[in-house]
């Protein structure tokens, strides 16, 4: 696979991703029950906490370093711990600020692909997971998407589907 055809998927993606929140709309970004009592705007915070540890690594891989220290602290080593830690770090945030990072994050992340060089190794794994290879190391350059379709989308479908009957 070329870089070219990872960086098209990602915006594919991605549009898919903002028709679905536009679909929410800002008004209803903050009801729970999504996933538990998470909202929405819960939802798109823990997601792009992972994405920008995502983003981090990356970077620091490009440039040839060591992998950074996580945003959390050092204590956290389950993924249930640290979701709940990206939950509590962001619950109090106001939505444009979560939606605002959202964007940057991607913005980010699509420009650090692009940087990378045209023959920079990716793969395709069945059904759909993209690896990137930078400087002998690994990422899942769909991880954001990957993860919201295997884990969160039938939740975020049905909550909708039941918004919407109301």
């Amino acid at each position: 696979m070329k870089k070219y055809e990872l960086l098209k998927w990602l915006q594919d993606q991605y549009y898919q991703w903002q028709d679905l929140l536009d679909q929410i709309g800002p008004a209803r970004m903050e009801q729970p029950g999504v996933n538990g009592d998470w909202s929405m705007k819960d939802m798109v915070a823990h997601l792009t906490g992972w994405n920008r540890w995502l983003v981090v690594r990356l970077e620091s891989a490009q440039h040839g370093e060591p992998e950074p220290p996580p945003p959390w602290p050092e204590i956290l080593r389950t993924e249930d711990e640290i979701n709940t830690w990206l939950y509590e770090s962001s619950r109090q945030r106001t939505l444009t600020d979560i939606m605002d990072e959202m964007h940057q994050v991607f913005q980010q992340f699509f420009t650090l692909i692009e940087s990378l060089p045209n023959n920079v190794r990716v793969e395709r794994i069945e059904p759909a997971f993209y690896l990137i290879w930078v400087n002998h190391q690994r990422f899942l350059a769909g991880e954001f998407f990957d993860h919201f379709r295997d884990d969160h989308e039938p939740d975020v479908r049905r909550w909708l589907a039941r918004e919407e009957k109301h």
